[in-house]
């Protein structure tokens, strides 16, 4: 088997037996090394999609890159190349480190050892926590990985001068052209099942578009001087578009408005841990690009909040998060409460939809990429704006 196997191939071994010298086997990036080294690794199949047991659930995303572990008493650790889930003695998942870019934890009741915290630092793999709600509260890698000292210069001194406004106004004019593409999206399925209905969000979309060209002629020499009028059209920009949202779902489920914090409503909840998944993507977007993710220019900072995150994680509410709850509640699947927050059925089934779409391919910049990919460009094209490399752009999705 040896003789035939392709390189990047995942190979079977036990665990004694030696690497041989011409096997072109999975190569993995070491941070401490100055170059790529032979994984040996034993796994006979992949695991299913998603893998349950008791309370210990493993959500497996499709590109093998992501890992999402809840249930109280699961105990995440480290053997050979793998990581081993584990209830009691008992090994009840493992998966190959080499594979994996983030593994979230979206439970209470996780450990995990010192030595998968190491490994996974090693390897640039992230460790994301969520609240049972979705809501991320810490983010384990190594500053080794974020040791970019340029652009985090750049982006203070940015805070200052034009390049915080353009940035700025660039997110602003983005969230408001992807919220009135989701709604002429779905707006699309309404035209002759519902006029009346599509004739209101018609008249929606309309508005934003209105508003957006407003922003679009704003100027400023820095953000202190608009951040106020900004944040009131995109204020004003969101009570409209969540007007549309509840027009488009109001056959399926009762939707009063948004609600982001302490929200006890099925599509509120919803919302709020799919961008709880998405803020993890873009905090950890922005640390591989050598940002600082506590100075944002839009939101304004204060201790404990990542406001350069919720800069970037607004061109990606829209077309990552809002067109899976909608297009879920639209299937008529029962969103399961539990003591005012999602069930485990719901969060886990949830989880599922919103992976898939980040790992969706679309068009950008003239070639497909996978959502992932694009939120990790755009941290990227961020830090090259705020050095004077490029313009930026927000990511705009297609309807």
């Amino acid at each position: 088997m040896a003789e035939n196997a392709q390189a990047g191939e995942v190979v079977s071994f036990s665990e004694t037996n030696a690497l041989p010298e011409t096997l072109h086997c999975p190569m993995q990036g070491e941070l401490f090394e100055k170059g790529p080294t032979p994984v040996r690794l034993r796994i006979d199949r992949d695991p299913e999609s998603e893998f349950r047991l008791g309370d210990i659930t493993v959500i497996k995303s499709g590109d093998l890159s992501q890992l999402v572990v809840s249930g109280f008493g699961a105990f995440l650790s480290k053997k050979s190349e793998r990581v081993l889930v584990r209830q009691g003695d008992k090994v009840v998942f493992e998966f190959p480190l080499f594979r994996l870019s983030e593994i979230v934890i979206s439970s209470r009741g996780i450990t995990l050892s010192s030595d998968i915290i190491m490994a996974c630092c090693e390897r640039g793999i992230r460790l994301s926590f969520l609240t049972g709600g979705g809501k991320p509260y810490a983010m384990i890698t190594s500053p080794m990985l974020t040791a970019v000292v340029a652009a985090r210069r750049a982006q203070m001194e940015a805070l200052s001068d034009r390049r915080g406004f353009e940035f700025a106004r660039a997110i602003v004019t983005g969230k408001l052209r992807n919220q009135e593409n989701l709604l002429r999206y779905f707006l699309k399925h309404l035209k002759n099942a519902d006029p009346d209905r599509a004739g209101k969000i018609t008249q929606i979309a309309t508005s934003i578009r209105e508003l957006r060209a407003g922003v679009e002629e704003l100027e400023a020499d820095s953000i202190e001087q608009a951040r106020a009028d900004l944040m009131g059209r995109e204020g004003t920009g969101a009570r409209v578009y969540w007007d549309g949202v509840a027009e488009l779902i109001r056959e399926k489920v009762t939707f009063l408005g948004r609600e982001h914090r302490g929200a006890t409503d099925g599509v509120n909840s919803l919302l709020n841990y799919g961008y709880g998944i998405l803020y993890s993507q873009v905090w950890g977007a922005a640390l591989n690009a050598g940002l600082e993710p506590f100075a944002g220019f839009l939101h304004v900072d204060r201790p404990g909040k990542p406001s350069l995150v919720l800069d970037l994680v607004e061109e990606f509410r829209q077309p990552i998060v809002d067109r899976v709850v909608v297009a879920y509640v639209d299937l008529g699947v029962e969103i399961g409460m539990a003591s005012g927050m999602l069930d485990e059925r719901t969060r886990r089934g949830f989880a599922e939809k919103v992976i898939e779409r980040l790992e969706t391919v679309e068009q950008f910049r003239g070639k497909k990429h996978q959502m992932r990919s694009i939120i990790q460009m755009q941290a990227r094209l961020l830090a090259k704006f705020l050095r004077g490399e490029a313009e930026y752009a927000p990511y705009v999705m297609r309807w």
